[in-house]
């Protein structure tokens, strides 16, 4: 199974138990800094990664409580896949823990659980009353549905169940996809010794590998991954989904600061005008006027800038979406999609959140004329709807796109080949199309699961294609699954032998567990000649599994180091080449079976068979009691 990876975010009020309770799922503490120790608060987002079960890697993020370092909560939970709501029993729920709540719907978070902690101070009544009364504050958000657990960090009670809520609630969820273009924002800049610049964040997606070439934004600045590490330990590559160290070379220190953003290409757009969909909090505010300055969170960037309305001349409480524009004083990373949280400066306060439709506003008119273009470009450009249709079903012929995405034809037809000269997607052949992004992680799935072969079967030519096409066929259908692998064939990154394929430098090897065993066995039956014993005979004693017997039998006669001379016999093939030399130097276009035994001095147990192999072979052709030599074998 593919590995999944997911970042798991501590969200709750002050003193409720956040640090204590990751401490005790993970046994790490996360208040690393003098002053958390001093104060007993978090004022940096602390990380921890949970051991649950092999195939589930995850991280803990303990965000701060306080509402001073609200900005770093923000930072922390930007990018969190579930969210464990901490609420101490002896206290319920706090007007940081309501902020937290709305903070997380905004930037997006779909999947709570709830953990009650402390429950050792206080009695099942007391108990009951704050469950009762946190249900009652999540029924009309998207944690209605939440599970519970009651629990108590320092006697360990309630631990081992919310480590299996949490582990049942991410086999639920989709995970990140590691085969979009590497994305990480960046929350901690810091340098180590003798190491020079290090950034820590959680991957977005698509992957980073160790020696990698990156771009640092907005800058513009190419650096290299010198080292990468997952929770203090050094990895080749981090993933979607990831938390993750990079320490990077050809960058000082101070040209890299918390919201930078780290790629691996120069699809990502740098702007500092951004239209959005805006909802706001669902309680009153002071109205927020027309250009008024707000303070924006998105990703881990804090950045200052002016909000503009274009159906309104200010922004009071509303149950309804604002399509908006925010115009940054700085210049952010951002994509369509991204999820941001907006905040009054002073005095400081959350106003709302929401999504950001198009990266890259411009000015506009004020008036319906406007929101109209907004709400059209919120429904997406006929990009978006083709990539969206293409990731929800792989593979989609002209007429079916037409179907998904609502596109009148000629704006389809213009759409995809636009997408086919940039490569987003690819044509199948008399199939449709499919994003380019599939056939990488189809060929990346291919490749693995050949190299596995290879591995457990190395004495095999390689895997029948038929067979490697079923083991995928359930996620990609098989027309997709034959165009990727002829692809493969040409790009000559697996090759073919009849109904065969291997990885292109593959060929067939012992395996090295029995390699010196093996060696033996092969030696004596050359030594043996055409005087071998019956094949089981030479594993009399030997430690070779019978699976691995099989395997060898086939390896032998399939690369042509032995042959088959009866149905219990074989023979090395310098002792069938011996054979076969002599024979022909000494006899003319033909000889009868008298003939052959003189020249070679086999008994007819071994002759018969022999020359019964010569015929299967085509090096003979039999004729009453005479063979031929075949000319084209001569």
């Amino acid at each position: 199974m593919e590995e999944r990876y997911f970042t798991v975010g501590m969200a709750g009020h002050i003193d409720h138990g956040k640090t204590s309770l990751t401490k005790a799922l993970t046994n790490v503490e996360t208040d690393r800094l003098k002053e958390e120790k001093e104060r007993g608060i978090s004022i940096e987002s602390g990380y921890a990664p949970l051991n649950l079960e092999a195939g589930v890697s995850v991280s803990i993020v303990d965000v701060p409580g306080h509402e001073r370092f609200i900005r770093q909560m923000i930072a922390g939970v930007a990018g969190i896949d579930l969210v464990v709501l901490v609420v101490a029993a002896d206290e319920g729920i706090m007007p940081q823990t309501e902020e937290h709540l709305e903070i997380l719907q905004f930037l997006g978070v779909e999947r709570c659980i709830v953990a009650i902690s402390k429950i050792d101070r206080v009695d099942e009544v007391m108990l009951e009353l704050v469950k009762d009364d946190v249900k009652e504050r999540l029924l009309k958000t998207a944690f209605h549905e939440a599970p519970y657990v009651a629990l108590d960090s320092l006697s360990g009670k309630g631990i081992d169940e919310l480590k299996q809520i949490i582990l049942t609630e991410l086999k639920a969820m989709k995970f990140r996809d590691a085969y979009g273009s590497f994305r990480l924002p960046i929350d901690q800049v810091f340098t180590v010794q003798g190491q020079g610049t290090v950034v820590r964040g959680t991957v977005y997606e698509g992957v980073v590998r160790k020696a990698s070439q990156l771009l640092l934004l907005p800058g513009g600045i190419f650096v290299k991954a010198r080292q990468i590490q997952v929770h203090h330990e050094e990895s080749k590559q981090a993933r979607a989904g990831q938390r993750t160290a990079i320490n990077l070379s050809g960058i000082e220190r101070t040209a890299v600061k918390r919201g930078d953003v780290l790629v691996d290409s120069d699809h990502f757009l740098v702007t500092d005008t951004i239209d959005v969909a805006l909802q706001v909090i669902g309680r009153k505010f002071a109205p927020l006027k027309q250009r008024t300055a707000v303070r924006l969170h998105i990703g881990t960037s804090e950045v200052m800038g002016k909000i503009v309305f274009f159906d309104r001349k200010e922004l009071e409480q509303t149950p309804d979406e604002v399509l908006c524009q925010i115009r940054l004083d700085e210049k952010i990373v951002v994509r369509r999609g991204d999820r941001f949280i907006l905040r009054r400066p002073s005095p400081m306060e959350t106003i709302g959140g929401g999504w950001v439709i198009q990266p890259n506003g411009d000015k506009y008119r004020f008036g319906n004329e406007t929101i109209d273009m907004l709400r059209h470009h919120q429904q997406g450009t006929p990009q978006d709807l083709v990539i969206d249709a293409l990731n929800k079903y792989i593979l989609l012929d002209l007429k079916q796109l037409m179907q998904q995405t609502s596109l009148a034809g000629i704006i389809l037809k213009e759409t995809l080949k636009e997408g086919l000269a940039s490569r987003v997607w690819l044509e199948v052949s008399r199939q449709g199309y499919s994003l380019t992004k599939t056939f990488i992680k189809i060929k990346d799935e291919l490749l693995a699961r050949l190299q596995q072969f290879h591995e457990d079967f190395p004495m095999r030519t390689g895997m029948g294609k038929a067979e490697l096409v079923q083991s995928v066929s359930a996620t990609y259908p098989k027309s997709l699954l034959e165009y990727s692998l002829n692809l493969l064939l040409e790009q000559n990154e697996i090759q073919r032998s009849g109904q065969f394929v291997a990885l292109t430098p593959f060929s067939p090897n012992l395996p090295k567990k029995w390699h010196v065993r093996i060696e033996q066995i092969i030696g004596t039956l050359e030594k043996d000649g055409f005087q071998a014993k019956k094949w089981e005979d030479y594993f009399i004693g030997s430690p070779l599994p019978k699976l691995e017997i099989a395997e060898l039998t086939s390896y032998l006669l399939e690369s042509g180091q032995a042959y088959r001379l009866r149905e219990d016999t074989i023979i090395h093939h310098t002792a069938f080449e011996n054979a076969l030399n002599k024979l022909r130097q000494q006899t003319g276009p033909s000889f009868d079976l008298k003939q052959a035994k003189d020249i070679l001095n086999l008994s007819r147990k071994y002759m018969i068979p022999f020359l019964e192999l010569l015929d299967g072979l085509n090096y003979t052709r039999r004729t009453e009691d005479q063979r031929h030599w075949m000319e084209d074998r001569t």
